[in-house]
């Protein structure tokens, strides 16, 4: 599944600052996408349209699976 969350930001970003992990939660996998702040409105889109499509393929793709995902995009700190 984390392959493709990281295909899909790497065509609405090809040249930007990200990365794509997995991160273990409670009941649920969380693929975590974190994105420089130049970049976020990209991937988040208009009212957040493109990020619920994201949500909506990850979800249609894991339906047989017995692993439920969840996305997260969260903003990169820039030190």
């Amino acid at each position: 599944m984390i392959e493709l969350v990281e295909y899909l930001v790497s065509a609405l970003v090809p040249d930007g600052d990200y990365t794509v992990e997995m991160r273990d939660g409670d009941m649920t996998e969380d693929i975590v996408v974190t994105i420089a702040k130049k970049d976020i409105g990209k991937v988040i889109g208009k009212q957040g349209r493109i990020a619920k499509a994201i949500r909506t393929l990850v979800k249609s793709a894991s339906a047989k699976s017995s692993v439920r995902y969840n996305v997260v995009i969260e903003e990169k700190d820039e030190n």
